[in-house]
């Protein structure tokens, strides 16, 4: 088990393996988004929120509500990436965003897993660079927390920015589903306007309501977070890897790669791989130690 505290306990982040079993918890007083690093695991579970049964996948992530006990059973080992928030910190940060009018229990995502690329990447930027030191790191955990809380809100449901309209579910639910599939072509907003029964201006005016952000930026953050799994998972080349999810060369992987991590893949293959070692010259610093 790995554990790493931010400064003032801004953030709190757990990395943890374990066999087969009972994974109860008891109630404590912080928002808890865990992440399934492995997958394959019958996960079991209840609450008063409601109970699930469901097959994990690698890269699943469960929410648990603060101050609330929950019953977990996991058929298979196990590893996971658990991320608290200490409600006595982030709570203001969230009543000042929805003008004292955000509620916990507005959240939907306490009965079982889903996923989401955005949350993915920052637990993974967080990780790699959780060793470095630097006064700025309490400014980027926050800016990191206040990313992952917004993505939970906006899936949830809660009104921090309410959208209106948007893509209807099934068709929301069959875009994503194609852009992962096709993760390495050159998916055209047409082609997933089809998918949706749209015009493609409709399309795109939709999926950014629903989603959040426009089509090509949204895959965008689906590619970079392959990535990043490549290159903490795999020996592949930086060539290789760009060519795996659709650049055409290693120069334009590392253009787009900086602009949404803040370093090159090989720099982020060394820090996930070693991050004792990671390197003084990042232009982000760790945003969990300081």
């Amino acid at each position: 088990m790995r554990t790493t505290k931010s400064p003032g306990g801004i953030l709190d982040l757990v990395e943890v393996a374990r066999p087969a079993g009972d994974m109860s918890r008891p109630a404590v007083p912080e928002l808890v988004l865990c992440q399934d690093l492995l997958g394959g695991s019958r996960v079991s579970g209840g609450s008063p929120d409601g109970r699930y049964d469901v097959k994990s996948e690698k890269g699943n992530l469960y929410l648990d509500a603060p101050d609330v006990a929950k019953a977990v059973n996991v058929a298979g080992s196990h590893r996971l990436r658990i991320l608290s928030f200490p409600l006595a910190h982030w709570r203001s940060v969230l009543d000042e965003a929805a003008d004292g009018g955000f509620s916990l229990e507005n959240l939907q995502l306490y009965k079982g897993s889903f996923h989401s690329p955005a949350i993915r990447l920052a637990l993974k930027e967080l990780w790699a660079l959780s060793e470095e030191e630097g006064a700025p790191s309490r400014l980027l955990a926050r800016s990191a927390g206040c990313e992952i809380l917004a993505e939970l809100c906006r899936l949830g449901g809660a009104p921090i920015r309410r959208a209106k309209g948007g893509l209807a579910p099934w068709a929301e639910r069959r875009c994503l589903d194609l852009m992962r599939a096709r993760l390495s072509e050159d998916l055209s907003v047409d082609e997933l306007a089809a998918e949706a029964q749209l015009s493609p201006f409709h399309f795109a005016r939709m999926f950014k309501q629903s989603v959040g952000v426009p089509p090509r930026v949204y895959l965008t953050r689906l590619r970079v977070e392959k990535v990043c799994e490549l290159l903490e998972l795999t020996d592949l080349s930086i060539t290789e890897i760009a060519l795996e999810v659709g650049y055409s060369s290693n120069q334009i992987l590392a253009r787009v790669f900086a602009k949404h991590r803040r370093m090159t893949p090989s720099e982020y293959r060394r820090a996930v791989r070693d991050p004792a070692r990671s390197a003084d010259r990042f232009m982000a610093p760790s945003v969990l130690t300081a």
